[in-house]
């Protein structure tokens, strides 16, 4: 004790500022940092995966009067289950079940706040001392910034850009033991803008049962496929594999601020229910907090008002922009791209740094393009794509 002072017992806990730091925000606010203020040029961004914040992108106006008419009825002030209010899992469950070969029941829905929450309680769920994980490179950062502080240990496979980023499945193999739990898929792929065909997804089920694994399908972009391969749900081979599906209407429905997401069992085998992953599933909800139930209330109504004219003028701005992006991206010396997006809202590209002076690696590249050009671009290694 100095001068007086007391000895504070309580310290930070080491480790989140580190895991914060891989995060898309986490770094999106050390390039914002970097703008040039005295640049009179409007910033152009490119970093996040944020749609709403463009004009041309706003939500289906049915998504809206959903939203007014359950506030305004005064029924949905009240908290929710921690699962969710059921008119929403039901819908939620007939949605999703419109793809797939078994019919969904509400019970197979879990409400989260957002996509993150669900990524948050499936990796909280599987972290059991000693466990392992498989996340795709490239991949979402979140999912090792949440594993991480889990303690759930993390192994890297490979998605392969001369192949559209499929899944290097020979390598998720070689990295599998006897402690791996599960691994991640993300279709549309985020940041690749891969959407993956049904014969490859039926692979990497086969994959999973054979080493006896669940997949985790993030599908948040789901349907927002532009390219020749449609979209499939990786619950269409549930049978095959126990399969997490995580969802949300953000992206779809261009409401990221919503926080509605969901966490969907697609196991007609009922293997997660033995194995007590459910019951796991259900303890971590009823310890946390769930999305607004006024937004729930909505959902209804949402999935079943809005119009298919809405979705395609989505996709048409999409594809355009992707195609645009694609063709730009030839002129430029220093960067390739292997394959034109088809799905999602991202681009992955390879920087030639031999091209560049005084750029030591992809990091320097985007600060350096915030703060001489005010453009926004995110670096690859935040998606640990340093297998490329």
């Amino acid at each position: 004790m100095e001068n007086g002072a007391p000895a504070w017992k309580f310290r930070g806990k080491e480790g989140l500022s580190a895991a914060s730091a891989i995060t898309v925000r986490g770094i999106l606010f050390e390039l914002m940092a970097n703008l040039n203020a005295d640049d009179g040029r409007t910033m152009v961004p490119l970093g996040h995966g944020d749609p709403s914040s463009f004009p041309c992108f706003r939500t289906a106006p049915a998504a809206e009067d959903a939203v007014v008419d359950a506030v305004r009825s005064g029924k949905f002030n009240c908290y929710g289950p921690t699962v969710g209010i059921l008119p929403a899992r039901r819908a939620i469950a007939d949605y999703l079940s419109c793809d797939l070969p078994y019919k969904l029941s509400p019970d197979d829905v879990n409400l989260t706040l957002g996509c993150t929450q669900a990524i948050e309680a499936i990796l909280t769920v599987l972290a059991c001392p000693g466990a392992n994980i498989l996340l795709p490179r490239p991949g979402f950062p979140y999912y090792d910034a949440r594993a991480k502080h889990s303690h759930l240990e993390i192994r890297y496979f490979d998605l392969l850009p001369d192949k559209g980023w499929e899944v290097d499945l020979k390598g998720v193999e070689d990295l599998a033991d006897e402690s791996t739990v599960a691994m991640v898929i993300i279709n549309p792929g985020n940041p690749c803008g891969s959407v993956y065909s049904y014969q490859h997804l039926k692979k990497v089920a086969e994959t999973a049962r054979k080493l006896g694994i669940m997949v985790i399908a993030d599908e948040v972009y789901g349907h927002l496929a532009f390219g020749d391969t449609p979209f499939v749900p990786m619950g269409v081979f549930g049978s095959i594999a126990p399969v997490l599906t995580l969802g949300s209407i953000s992206k779809r429905w261009i409401v990221p601020g919503w926080r509605l997401g969901w966490l969907v069992t697609n196991d007609p085998n009922g293997f997660l229910k033995d194995t007590g992953v459910l019951k796991s599933l259900k303890g971590f909800l009823d310890i946390s907090s769930d999305p607004p139930t006024f937004i729930q209330a909505a959902v209804p109504h949402i999935l079943e008002k809005t119009n298919d004219d809405f979705f395609s003028k989505i996709i048409c701005i999409l594809r355009e922009a992707a195609d645009i992006c694609y063709e730009k991206i030839q002129e430029i010396p220093c960067i390739t791209c292997p394959k034109k997006p088809q799905g999602g809202m991202f681009v992955m590209v390879k920087l030639n740094l031999s091209l560049l002076e005084g750029i030591k690696d992809d990091q320097e590249f985007c600060l350096k393009l915030a703060k001489e050009e005010s453009v926004i671009v995110l670096p690859g290694k935040l998606s640990l794509s340093n297998c490329w």
